[in-house]
C-alpha cells in the first residue's frame, strides 16, 4: 500500500506526464490540420457508427473529448448536436474556437477528470485521444459519469501493432525508442469491462496511410504532436545520417502496387452504452 509520500510522488509524475502531452499537442496546434488526414479518416468512420435517432423534441448534446482543432466538433454541430469541445490543450481549444465560433461550448479539461456535472450529455465522442491515458477504464468511467443513463460513448484508440513498419525500420538503426507502444486489444477489452459500460460495437481494424518518403511520415507525426513518447524513453537528437538510414530501411516496405510507403495503424472502434 502506498504511503502519503509515494502517493504524492505518483500524483506529481502523472501531472508532469499530462503536462508533457498537453505541451506536445499545444505546439502542434497551429499546423495540426495539415498533418491530420489519418485522424480525419478514422473520425469519419467513427461518426458513421453514431446511432440513428428519431426526431427529438430538443437537440441532443455531445461532448467531443480530445477535440483537437475542432474538426469533428464542427461536424457534430452540423449534424444537429449541441456540442461541447473539450481538450487538455488550451492551444488546441483556441484553434477549435476559431473553427467553430459560437456554435460550440469549450472546455479545457482532462479526460480522466472532466470538469462537468453528472448526466450532462446524451453522447460522448472521442477520436484518437484516449490512447494517451494510462488506464482506459478511468477515462471511460468519467465519460460514463457525464453521459446520461442510456447514453452512448463512441471512441477510437490505437492498439498494439500500430506503425510497425516504422518501428521495425528504426530497430535496424539503433536500440532507442522512436515509436509509441500501445495496448493490446485484450487489454482494451479488460479496461472496458472494468468501466462497467456495455459494449455495443468493438472492432479493431488496420488503417493504412501511404507516403512517398519516411520523412514525410515523420513530419506528419510531429505535425500532430504524436512524437510524445508515453514510455518516457526519449530518443534525443537524431542526426542526418540516421534519417538517411531510416529511408533505406523503410524503403523495404515500399508497395509494388502504388510505389509508396505504408504506415499501418491498428485502430479500435468502440461504441459503448451507459446502462
Amino acid at each position: 500500500m502506498l504511503d502519503d509520500k509515494q502517493t504524492n510522488a505518483a500524483f506529481l509524475i502523472e501531472q508532469s506526464k499530462k503536462l508533457s502531452i498537453a505541451n506536445a499537442f499545444g505546439r502542434a496546434a497551429p499546423h495540426y490540420d495539415k498533418s491530420a488526414a489519418f485522424q480525419r479518416q478514422v473520425g469519419h468512420q467513427l461518426i458513421a457508427l453514431m446511432p440513428k435517432q428519431q426526431v427529438q423534441p430538443a437537440k441532443l448534446s455531445v461532448i467531443d473529448v480530445g477535440c483537437g482543432t475542432g474538426y469533428f466538433s464542427h461536424e457534430l454541430h452540423h449534424q444537429g448536436f449541441e456540442v461541447t469541445a473539450a481538450d487538455i490543450s488550451a492551444e488546441m481549444l483556441l484553434q477549435a474556437q476559431q473553427r467553430c465560433g459560437v456554435h460550440c461550448q469549450y472546455l479545457h479539461t482532462d479526460a480522466e477528470n472532466i470538469v462537468m456535472a453528472n448526466d450532462s450529455y446524451d453522447y460522448a465522442f472521442s477520436n484518437l485521444a484516449l490512447q494517451w491515458c494510462d488506464d482506459l477504464s478511468i477515462s471511460l468511467r468519467e465519460l460514463q459519469r457525464v453521459v446520461r443513463s442510456d447514453g452512448v460513448i463512441l471512441f477510437t484508440t490505437l492498439i498494439e501493432g500500430s506503425l510497425n513498419e516504422l518501428k521495425h525500420a528504426w530497430s535496424q538503426i539503433d536500440d532507442k525508442q522512436h515509436v509509441n507502444t500501445f495496448k493490446t486489444q485484450q487489454c482494451i477489452e479488460a479496461e472496458i469491462a472494468r468501466s462497467g459500460l456495455m459494449i455495443e460495437t468493438l472492432e479493431c481494424n488496420p488503417v493504412t496511410v501511404y507516403y512517398s518518403t519516411a520523412m514525410k511520415l515523420m513530419r506528419d507525426l510531429k505535425g500532430i504532436g504524436a512524437t510524445h513518447l508515453q514510455q518516457q524513453r526519449q530518443a534525443g537528437l537524431i542526426g542526418r545520417q540516421a534519417f538517411i538510414e531510416l529511408e533505406h530501411e523503410y524503403n523495404k516496405y515500399r508497395s509494388s502496387n502504388n510505389g509508396l510507403l505504408p504506415a499501418t495503424y491498428q485502430v479500435c472502434f468502440g461504441v459503448l452504452k451507459n446502462a
